[in-house]
């Protein structure tokens, strides 16, 4: 059961769209619009693309006389939808200098607006899409997030998104691996809120013992694997992996520097020590998979980590990136738990490929192409991020990624066969 109490949908509306302006109040009109690579998009991008989300599959089939902002944003802010039309080249999204970003912010206004009117209207026959489209926006903020610091760690500055006085995120104690009965678990969404249609329908699976670590893989951990010479050796990694590792030439995880100093890690307070008590963080698949062969274990599959999670509280806040931000507290209510930081610190790769679950239906028009199509060649990450919304911390939430990637907040812990 979803036990959060329930606020109003027109408050949840506004409150969800100013989040995500609020996300833009330390920028510079110049961060908007820059792309630093194919798979991040403009700040001024995800903007416009979430408002073009509510504006294409509620205002213009709901409310009656709803005239479009601007016909051509149709194009320019689909982001993968073939249903609703061709879409600009995702690539190309920092060369759409125009509409500029007060255009943009007029687009959001105007489409806020006239959400107001449709939820006084109509709220029971929309509220599930525009659920949706608020889940949708929060994916965004997080992504806002995620390519905003891969912007700026082009600049040979190392610019700060936000300056913030550093609050290191640690991980006390002795991580050990703690043994798991196994058995027939529930796996899936069960509960009366708002969940994505890849977290359902629930079923049950059965899993073997199996042993799974009570914390997440540190920097210190992982730079002992570097420092053992992780990186050039062949045999711990997956082929793919190899090659992926010599092509874009890894030594270390993304947004690491070694300086006279010692390694230093850019985060969005700017360029700071590595604090080594803190969860690894911007590694591939690739990376996560070799350290657990170099420590002799391995990832855990999705249903071991879910099966552990339902066991535990998730956190009860958030914060936007390890280094500038107070970390999450565990809710009070929580039981102790020998687990540490399964939830809302890095995203924690597994060994399952993004498959449908059993009965999986994805929903009906354009809609459905937001999940479903996707369910092919890349890998689940459980837990949720430090950049995650508060509302997408669950067990049974399922992110999921290429195993090349390594911008996103994404780190590990092992698992162990017995």
């Amino acid at each position: 059961m979803d036990a959060r109490p329930k606020t109003p949908l027109r408050q949840r509306y506004r409150d969800v769209r100013q989040r995500t302006e609020s996300l833009c109040a330390p920028l510079e009109i110049e961060d908007y619009v820059a792309q630093s690579m194919a798979d991040a998009s403009p700040v001024k991008w995800h903007l416009a693309h979430t408002t073009w989300f509510f504006e294409t599959f509620l205002l213009q089939p709901n409310l009656p006389d709803y005239q479009l902002f601007s016909p051509g944003f149709d194009h320019l802010f689909n982001s993968y939808y073939n249903a609703v039309g061709p879409q600009y080249p995702r690539p190309q999204r920092g060369l759409i200098s125009r509409p500029t970003v007060r255009q943009v912010f007029d687009y959001r206004q105007a489409v806020d607006e006239a959400m107001a009117r449709l939820i006084d209207a109509n709220p029971a026959a929309v509220t599930p899409l525009i659920e949706l489209g608020l889940h949708h926006e929060q994916q965004h903020q997080e992504l806002l997030l995620t390519d905003l610091k891969h912007l700026l760690w082009q600049n040979p500055l190392y610019p700060a998104y936000q300056a913030v006085a550093d609050a290191s995120l640690s991980t006390p104690g002795q991580s050990q691996m703690i043994t798991c009965e196994g058995g027939e678990t529930a796996i899936g969404y069960s509960g009366s809120g708002f969940h994505f249609d890849n977290e359902a329908p629930a079923h049950r699976h059965r899993l073997p013992p199996f042993a799974l670590a009570s914390h997440p893989v540190s920097n210190r951990q992982y730079l002992e694997f570097m420092q053992d010479g992780g990186y050039s050796n062949p045999l711990l990694w997956l082929s793919d992996g190899w090659q992926a590792a010599q092509q874009q030439q890894w030594q270390a995880p993304l947004y690491w520097l070694q300086r006279e100093a010692g390694w230093q890690q850019f985060t969005l307070g700017g360029l700071l020590p590595v604090a080594l008590d803190a969860p690894v963080c911007h590694i591939s698949y690739y990376e996560a998979d070799a350290f657990a062969r170099w420590a002799g274990q391995r990832l855990p599959t999705e249903f071991e980590w879910e099966a552990v999670a339902r066991e535990v509280s998730p956190a009860s806040g958030h914060f936007a990136d390890r280094g500038i931000y107070q970390p999450h507290s565990t809710a009070p209510e929580a039981p102790a738990t020998p687990y540490s930081q399964l939830y809302g610190d890095v995203w924690e790769w597994t060994a399952s490929p993004y498959q449908p679950y059993p009965g999986y239906h994805p929903a009906e028009g354009a809609v459905g192409e937001y999940n479903g199509k996707f369910m092919c060649n890349q890998l689940i990450l459980r837990g949720g991020s430090c950049a995650t919304a508060e509302g997408h911390i669950r067990p049974s939430y399922r992110n999921f990624f290429y195993p090349e990637s390594r911008w996103q907040f994404s780190g590990m812990r092992l698992a162990g066969n017995l």
